[in-house]
């Protein structure tokens, strides 16, 4: 049976984006050598969204107060490509790794999957 899910994120610059996630998320992590880290993600959900180009896929982190994670988070030095907008489903906005990539961050605003 399926028990989890791995997420790949590809970065131009991994060693400065994994120091991100370890030190300014601290997100827990495994070293599983050469400094190669893995992540302990909070709860996770996956939703699928019609697409009429190619297909992607994003990563969002969700948090329960967008305003307040962006304030700690830009008090810790993180760039926010796009402010925080109401997109009815959750407020949204996406920061920048040091890498040059981005991921999104959200409040959700409808009922959460990780609750199931």
């Amino acid at each position: 049976m399926i028990n989890g899910g791995h997420v790949i994120v590809y970065s131009r610059d991994a060693e400065a984006d994994r120091a991100f996630f370890r030190d300014v998320l601290e997100f827990p992590h495994v070293d599983v050598g050469g400094g190669w880290l893995i992540f302990k993600l909070p709860p996770s959900e996956v939703a699928v969204h019609p697409a009429e180009g190619p297909e992607t896929q994003e990563l969002y982190l969700m948090c329960d107060d967008v305003d307040a994670t962006v304030a700690d988070l830009v008090a810790k030095g993180v760039e926010f490509t796009q402010p925080v907008t109401n997109a009815g489903w959750g407020r949204l906005t996406r920061l920048r790794l040091p890498g040059g990539g981005e991921v999104g961050l959200y409040e959700p605003r409808h009922e959460r999957a990780t609750e199931l």
